[in-house]
């Protein structure tokens, strides 16, 4: 089925869904967070794939290509769920084939990183519990998505 764009103008030749690949260290194990994953991967209609890290060290595959990759970081910026969608829809339309987003360990991401980075996104001013912040990325991957799907689960205003 075509990708169209969501003013209706039509469809987008030879667009596909991006690969929504969250990478996250530590280990989520059975745990209410667990299910808040798993229930929004189960939703989602893009491509999605949870890699988890050592708190240490790993390595992840070599990213399909194009790739973006977005870091939850708390210097990040503080987007609404629908400029979160408008970016990966320009994203999406622009030929990107993968966007990571990469969870820290606790002590965040080195220097080298955010400043490689595509995106910092931050949830606000708070410091978030990793396993819930992780399961807050994949509720609003899933929100994202259907905002860009013209789904009504999304409710602005």
């Amino acid at each position: 089925m075509p990708i169209r764009r969501r003013d209706g103008s039509g469809a987008i030749p030879g667009a596909l869904p991006i690969l929504l690949h969250i990478i996250a260290r530590g280990k989520i194990a059975r745990s209410p967070e667990a299910d808040l994953v798993a229930r929004y991967e189960k939703r989602l209609t893009w491509p999605v794939k949870i890699t988890e890290l050592p708190e240490t060290g790993g390595r992840t595959a070599d990213p399909l290509t194009p790739c973006k990759t977005v870091l939850l970081d708390e210097r990040g910026k503080d987007l609404s769920s629908e400029k979160l969608a408008e970016i990966l829809e320009r994203w999406r339309d622009d030929g990107m084939r993968e966007c990571r987003f990469v969870l820290g360990a606790a002590d965040g991401h080195a220097p080298e990183e955010r400043r490689e980075a595509d995106l910092l996104l931050a949830f606000g001013k708070a410091t978030w519990p990793h396993l819930l912040a992780r399961a807050m990325l994949a509720e609003q991957l899933y929100r994202a998505t259907t905002i860009i799907a013209g789904h009504p689960y999304h409710r602005s205003g």
